[in-house]
């Protein structure tokens, strides 16, 4: 079977001939940009999937929202960027937002250093916002990859964030928003409502486009949100799930954090996929009890914590957890072997090839 094979056998309730392997390299091969061993925007060639072809690794869509944002008249939207500081403002009768995130260069990623929502009166503009954008499918860049899958994977496209993991994960950061919530918790809540009117239009709009799967790209972790997740996330989650599989298309999730408090919760909400499931000794979860703790329900996908692919640890550590995972993998018959939850900028070519000959020689089922 090749890799497209595969995934799809696992994700329709069959058994592959191996443990699929799936690898997120887009980290990876952004810092292989920025040190100009490959040309910018390499990612969006088709050398890009010859590199995994080479290096033995599955492809399953990265970062790519499949939706289009529309604004109506008086809101403006601009974006200034001098090489290293990134600034996006935005304009609206109500007042302006504007955030600003700062490049690390040894970390090869953008860090806020400015979010956008940081008081109760930036809720009132942010509310303006949505209830004057509206969404429409984008299915150019889905086209424009899909012909050099071939036999490598899967078109997976991101839905948006829900509206609270939106606030958490890029509008306000979590510290804002647990002070909102103590001192504007009305404010907050009808900025929810407005933003899930606002982002299911752009869920339904991305579901036009034509993928195998859909991502919610929540980035969720169990200490950050746990105390949240039922009454602010599970709703809307399980409405666009709904929705996902009612397009007959596979419902993922992006959990890349620590996994215990919430991953039941998080399973029981009707996903498909789990994916960037990261165990021990980076997660609090041992591979071993991975479904015990989630649950009989859903694909768990991750299980090798990117730092392992760094000279941090030996080459005899990492074959020794890779053999580890998939003997329970290969147990369990419901996971993919994949990153927890990228190969980081230092990560070795040689460790992510020495994967596929870890999963030819112990990944059989």
């Amino acid at each position: 079977m090749n890799q497209r094979e595969r995934i799809l056998a696992l994700l329709s309730g069959g058994v592959p001939d191996h443990v699929p392997w799936f690898g997120d390299l887009a980290y990876y091969a952004f810092a292989l940009e920025q040190r100009g061993k490959v040309p910018v925007g390499w990612q969006r060639t088709e050398d890009y999937y010859h590199y995994h072809r080479k290096m033995g690794v599955g492809f399953y869509l990265q970062g790519y929202r499949a939706f289009d944002a529309l604004y109506e008249g008086d809101i403006e939207v601009t974006s200034e960027h001098d090489g290293r500081v990134h600034q996006r403002t935005v304009s609206t009768p109500l007042g302006t937002l504007k955030e600003e995130t700062i490049y690390l260069p040894e970390a090869y990623c953008y860090a806020p250093s400015r979010h956008m929502i940081n008081t109760p009166e930036d809720l009132a503009v942010l509310r303006y916002w949505g209830e004057h954008t509206t969404y429409r499918p984008a299915p150019e860049e889905a086209l424009h990859r899909r012909p050099w899958l071939e036999d490598l994977g899967i078109v997976l496209c991101y839905l948006p964030r829900t509206p609270f993991m939106e606030l958490v994960v890029n509008l306000a950061g979590i510290s804002n928003v647990v002070a909102l919530w103590s001192d504007a918790r009305d404010d907050l809540e009808e900025t929810l409502a407005v933003m899930e009117r606002s982002s299911t239009e752009a869920a339904e709009a991305a579901l036009q486009v034509p993928a195998d799967a859909f991502m919610i790209p929540e980035n969720l972790s169990s200490e950050v949100v746990g105390r949240y997740y039922a009454k602010y996330v599970v709703p809307v989650e399980r409405e666009w799930v709904g929705k996902i599989q009612e397009a007959g298309k596979y419902a993922f999730i992006h959990m890349d954090g620590t996994l215990r408090g919430l991953m039941r919760q998080v399973a029981e909400t009707g996903f498909d996929v789990i994916e960037a499931m990261t165990p021990a000794p980076t997660g609090d979860v041992a591979i071993e009890e991975a479904r015990r703790v989630a649950g009989p329900s859903p694909i768990l996908w991750g299980g090798i914590p990117g730092a392992y692919f760094t000279e941090l640890v030996s080459d005899h550590e990492f074959d020794r957890h890779v053999r580890e995972v998939l003997e329970v993998m290969v147990s369990d018959r419901r996971m993919v072997l994949g990153v927890a939850d990228q190969v980081p900028p230092d990560g070795l070519p040689r460790r992510i090839a020495r994967v596929a000959e870890l999963v030819g020689q112990h990944g059989a089922f």
